[in-house]
């Protein structure tokens, strides 16, 4: 099977053939019909997130059950699903209490990849999905099945982008009717995070960016506002937009140090920032002390939306199916495996929301 392959953070990604072994007890073989190039993807690749190469990157995911292995219950061969990264073992602590996006549980698949060169190297299978590949190897608990007639370079982006931003509004913060909410960031999480406020009845819902046609699609999404931080102050715009205390709430979906600082000066006394976006593991972001003591703000994090994939998937389908959630919107193009240096490219200059790799 061909899959893309990172040996070197310095280099373009190579596209070749490699093998991949059968699944094992639990676990199932995917053949992957649509795959988008997330940020996070990207971190991994330009070694910023803590896997070495080599390695096969890609989580956000949509494909076709092909094998099932020993003690598969939940899906069967044919079936559509969504794959994710996220991965439970229903008997943790974490699992048990309602937080199976933060399973402690060790996997074999951490030691042992499913995935070698064509000579027998071992590949990494990155965030146990590495899914820039025709097939993969995943738990079944990763597996979400969905709809036959959904189509699966909109379904693949249920898989990380759209639940991390939708989630971390709607099951993470939770904000109420006419409560405000700032979003740093309005590329594929940040427009999520958006379209999950408005459909909460947040307002007014603030979009933050630095390029004028982010802000453009932010409002297609739900923005009621839209705030460049290039053309003047942020904060005190935001200020102004929230009766001069500062909003309920800010999301920050973006992996840099300086709006995750920042974000705690937008938010009213009592209000609470939560980080999304994903930096270098190596970064740390510099907190002031007395202005969550003094005013009782509050900052939390947000793995994956606070997702639990068999109960909040299914949701968001019906919402698609509905037209209460934009998800073809979000794709910019539609490429092939062979193409995916040139769809990381785009991703980082700026130019895309979502570039979906496609395999049929």
């Amino acid at each position: 099977m061909k899959a893309a392959v990172c040996y070197d953070y310095a280099k373009p990604l190579v596209i070749e053939d490699i093998n991949i072994a059968p699944p094992g007890p639990g676990e199932v073989k995917v053949k992957v019909a649509a795959t988008a190039i997330c940020h996070s993807d990207i971190h991994i690749i330009k070694g910023e997130l803590p896997f070495p190469p080599p390695l096969v990157a890609g989580h956000e995911s949509a494909g076709y059950v092909t094998e099932v292995g020993e003690g598969v219950t939940g899906v069967k061969v044919g079936d559509h699903i969504v794959a994710s990264l996220l991965i439970s073992c229903g008997k943790c602590k974490f699992c048990t209490t309602g937080h199976p996006n933060l399973c402690e549980a060790q996997w074999p698949r951490s030691e042992k990849s499913p995935y070698t060169t064509r000579d027998g190297t071992p590949l990494a299978q990155a965030i146990l999905i590495g899914s820039w590949a025709e097939y993969t190897i995943l738990h079944e608990s990763q597996c979400v099945k969905i709809p036959d007639d959904m189509p699966m370079d909109s379904a693949c982006m249920l898989a990380c982008g759209v639940i991390t931003g939708f989630g971390a509004v709607v099951w993470r913060a939770r904000p109420g009717i006419a409560e405000s909410c700032v979003v740093i960031g309005c590329g594929g999480v940040g427009l999520n995070a958006i379209q999950g406020a408005a459909l909460s009845g947040a307002y007014p819902v603030i979009a933050v960016d630095t390029v004028d046609s982010k802000l453009a699609a932010a409002r297609k999404f739900g923005a009621s506002h839209g705030v460049n931080p290039k053309t003047g102050d942020a904060v005190e715009e935001i200020k102004k937009l929230t009766g001069g205390r500062g909003a309920d709430y800010a999301f920050v979906t973006v992996g840099a140090i300086e709006p995750m600082s920042q974000a705690i000066d937008m938010i009213e006394p009592t209000g609470t920032v939560v980080w999304v976006g994903l930096p270098k593991f190596t970064d740390r972001a510099p907190l002031q002390p007395d202005a969550l003591i003094r005013w009782e703000k509050t900052v939390t994090g947000c793995y994956m939306g606070s997702t639990n994939l068999k109960n909040d998937i299914p949701k968001l389908v019906a919402l698609y199916q509905a037209g209460k959630l934009k998800l073809d919107e979000l794709i910019t193009h539609r490429l092939p495996l062979e193409k995916i240096n040139e769809g990381i490219d785009e991703v980082l200059a700026g130019k895309a929301l979502r570039n979906i790799i496609v395999f049929e």
